[in-house]
């Protein structure tokens, strides 16, 4: 299809909102406003309702001339046929969400990359080579505590069997091949690139941040993404009673671990990076008994691997400082010395800061000019490039195997993994017609290529 036609083929944005609200059925969750649609999302992956909007999916590609097969890891793949045989250009992103998420997150990626299909379909189109959809399972690793942990398993970067014994978190005993058994999304097609080639994959995406708001900008042309490793950090103290142990005999794990959390956070600011803390457990529960065990999670971001290693080595050297209840450098002592406590460290998730390919950044470009040049609006002022995303994606693993490149609209007021997510209809149908025209121009490309 020459670039001329292109412009020919428009989305429908009503029919993909329609889609985003219709699947929200599955995994309601909280209420945020007084309409229909302002509730968050709580679908966690392989959950019943994940199964149900799987199940949805799998039905509308196949009316869609889609060939669909998932693999051992539950990633459903969707495949239109080309004149040329070939692995397909691919679009994907997911649709397990947080327990307290918006409509948006990785929804839009997987809807929108339905609604090109639509459109192609209905316009009979023939691309040169096979066009893809992939629907990547616990992308959010909000369920089974290791993000992106499918794509990683396809990329080959993580290895099948650690994947598949992932409990969930929580208190539950489920294992990620348990839940993938019983909702009937254990696929024979072995999780690898080698088996499911993807000869390139776009991910459009919220931006999960504030700049393009803040920018006025309607497309973010994203470079690359940084990098990040979750741990578990446990800290092992001594029961004992509140009333009858004074503060030198104490070794209060929760003392430890809240001044732990609040000095990661002031290293994490010394080296230009991010420190966050999301679950915390502690061991007993009661009120008048110290704490002997608390667990809670550590993530740390940075734009450079080496950036984010020398702040690892930094905090795991002051935590250690800190669980003897021992003075920091340059700090006063606040309250009374006790006796101290252990501390251990598991590696649950790393990922390397990623860089995006070309082609695949060129065609996003290209699209996104045509995009705002129909709209009478200036390139300058239309799309923002060079974006570093501060999220993980499954696009991460899939530029280890394939050209991948993503597309970020903006969402209000730069909210994300929150009930009051939100991008706007207009905001996600550009969106969906940058994707479009992305996909198209790479398939142009591999075309001219051959």
């Amino acid at each position: 299809m020459p670039t001329s036609a292109f412009k020919n083929l428009k989305v429908n944005g009503a029919r993909l909102m329609k889609d985003i609200h219709h699947t929200a059925q599955w995994g309601k969750g909280a209420v945020w406003g007084s309409a229909a649609t302002e509730t968050g999302m709580a679908r966690m992956s392989l959950s019943t309702e994940d199964k149900l909007v799987r199940d949805w999916f799998v039905d509308k590609a196949r009316s869609l001339s889609c060939k669909v097969h998932f693999d051992a890891m539950g990633n459903i793949f969707a495949v239109r046929a080309g004149r040329n045989d070939g692995p397909a250009t691919f679009m994907g992103s997911h649709l397990d969400t947080q327990p307290s998420g918006g409509r948006y997150d990785g929804i839009l990626g997987v809807l929108a990359g339905l609604e090109v299909l639509k459109v192609l379909e209905e316009n009979k189109v023939e691309t040169a080579f096979p066009i893809g959809l992939v629907d990547w399972t616990n992308e959010e690793g909000a369920r089974f505590p290791t993000s992106m942990v499918s794509s990683g398993v396809w990329a080959g970067s993580i290895p099948l069997e650690k994947a598949h014994n992932l409990k969930e978190v929580c208190g539950g005993g489920a294992t990620m091949k348990d839940e993938l058994k019983r909702i009937g999304y254990l696929g024979d097609t072995p999780a690898s690139h080698e088996s499911t080639p993807l000869a390139a994959h776009f991910e459009l995406h919220i931006e999960q941040g504030p700049i393009l708001e803040a920018e006025k900008k309607r497309i973010g042309i994203v470079q690359g993404v940084q990098a990040y490793r979750w741990h578990t950090v446990t800290v092992r103290g001594r029961e004992c009673h509140t009333g009858a142990t004074t503060f030198p005999h104490r070794s209060d794990a929760l003392l430890a671990a809240a001044r732990m959390i609040s000095h990661s956070h002031v290293l994490a600011s010394e080296f230009s990076s991010l420190a966050s803390t999301g679950v915390l457990t502690l061991k007993p529960g009661s009120t008048n008994t110290v704490p002997g065990e608390v667990i809670f999670s550590l993530d740390i971001r940075s734009g450079a691997d080496s950036q984010l290693m020398k702040l690892e080595e930094k905090i795991k050297q002051d935590f250690e400082t800190i669980a003897k209840d021992e003075l920091l450098p340059g700090m006063t002592r606040a309250g009374i010395k006790g006796r101290g406590c252990l501390l251990e460290w598991q590696l649950d998730s790393t990922s390397t800061a990623t860089t995006f390919d070309e082609d695949c950044i060129r065609c996003i470009s290209d699209s996104a000019e045509a995009v705002a040049k129909e709209a009478g609006i200036a390139a300058e002022d239309f799309m923002k490039k060079g974006m570093i995303s501060g999220a993980g994606h499954d696009s991460v693993y899939t530029s280890k195997r394939c050209p991948t490149a993503m597309i970020f609209i903006p969402c209000k007021d730069g909210i994300s993994h929150n009930p009051v997510e939100y991008s706007s209809p207009e905001e996600c149908a550009t969106g969906a017609q940058v994707l479009l025209g992305s996909v198209l121009r790479l398939d142009e490309l591999r075309a001219a290529k051959a």
